[in-house]
């Protein structure tokens, strides 16, 4: 059967209601005109006090290539073109205990790296002498008037329930300390979310370049902030590295020492036999005399040879501490990267323009429901 095609009246008809609902919407909003405006001054002051309160804010960075040692394995070295023909990554697999820089987030958002990054000195303007950071926030650092509102409205809930809960006490520390176990206090809990929001690190993997960003609210501070980040995380990536190498050097240097102790105890038992038995010619002097220059081969022997792995490791520390490229190092920030005040106003004013739109419409909308609920109770009646 064929479908009946609508009429060019029905068409009409159809555009005719879709431009007089046009119409209503842009009457409404004419309307309403007031509300938008008022809505949007109001917003617009809001986001001017934003601004203006908003605390200052300097960020410091720095680029570094983390670079693999020369000494590395063959299969890197061989096979390393082939397999990046075939989209396998054989980096990991090449230094054998290298971390990649994929993992250097983890690094510095563990609690170990953020604890001792807590204790960087920073000069802080009105202060004599340097101060910590954890020093910095706990008694210098002042909320200021926007930290304050939310500490007691959004944050209301959190103080409430951590004055239910309480605090863990000093001996419960003490307890947890005990067994070795990494514990924290709540001020330092406090202090490693203030730092992670401070403390940034992004990884280029297509470059291969790392970059680290500090924030504070002073432009000195920052950068020596950056400077202890950059220097704690290439100390945690070089440890890691060279962890079996030195593991190595320290038994070989362990042996060596015991080994020269026994190479000088048989030479001077050499010696003093010698000077004893000068004019001695019997065939158990010959024979003592044999042994101990025996002894004394074999344990210069092994001292030689120790003597040379000993020098050996030391060369394959150094191949192994991996070398860092800085490309663009830290420095002390001119310009404040927080708060970027016209793009705040520019924000909230567009903010509040779209809220007035929407009370506009939405008491037009309530009213209409409120109208047709009116009238279908009269009906009823």
């Amino acid at each position: 059967m064929q479908e009946k095609e609508p009429n060019q009246t029905e068409t009409t008809r159809v555009d005719h209601e879709d431009e007089i609902d046009l119409i209503a919407l842009a009457k409404t909003l004419w309307e309403g005109r007031r509300t938008v405006i008022r809505t949007t001054l109001i917003f617009m002051v809001l986001g001017l006090f934003i601004a203006i309160f908003s605390a200052k804010e300097y960020t410091a960075t720095t680029t570094m290539v983390p670079q693999s040692s020369e000494g590395g394995s063959k299969l890197g070295g061989s096979l390393g073109g082939l397999a990046a023909m075939a989209g396998i990554n054989l980096g990991s697999m090449g230094g054998g205990s290298t971390i990649p820089p994929s993992l250097y987030p983890k690094i510095i958002s563990s609690i170990p790296f953020q604890k001792e990054l807590m204790q960087t000195p920073l000069s802080i303007e009105g202060q004599s002498g340097q101060v910590t950071f954890a020093d910095y926030y706990l008694e210098i650092k002042k909320p200021g008037l926007l930290g304050t509102i939310k500490k007691y409205s959004i944050g209301l809930p959190g103080l409430i329930i951590k004055a239910i809960k309480g605090e863990r006490t000093d001996a419960m520390l003490a307890s947890q300390s005990n067994d070795q176990l990494l514990s924290i206090t709540e001020e330092e809990k406090n202090l490693i979310n203030i730092l992670s929001a401070q403390l940034s690190l992004e990884v280029n993997d297509k470059d291969g370049y790392v970059t680290l960003s500090a924030s504070m609210p002073e432009a000195k501070a920052a950068a020596q902030l950056a400077k202890k980040a950059q220097e704690l995380l290439q100390q945690a990536i070089t440890d890691f590295k060279i962890q079996k190498a030195k593991d190595q050097l320290a038994f070989v240097e362990e042996r060596y020492s015991e080994k020269e102790a026994v190479f000088n105890s048989v030479q001077d038992k050499l010696a003093r036999f010698r000077d004893q038995n000068k004019n001695v010619s019997s065939a158990v002097a010959q024979t003592q005399l044999e042994r101990l220059q025996s002894d004394f081969t074999m344990a210069s022997s092994v001292y030689t040879e120790l003597a040379k792995q000993l020098e050996t490791q030391k060369i394959q520390v150094k191949e192994d501490t991996p070398v860092f490229t800085i490309i663009e190092p830290v420095a002390i920030p001119i310009e404040k990267s927080k708060p970027k005040r016209p793009l705040i106003l520019v924000i909230w004013t567009f903010l509040g323009g779209i809220v007035g739109v929407g009370m506009v419409f939405g008491k037009e909308f309530f009213s209409g429901i409120k109208d047709k609920w009116s009238e279908n109770t009269n009906d009823a009646n």
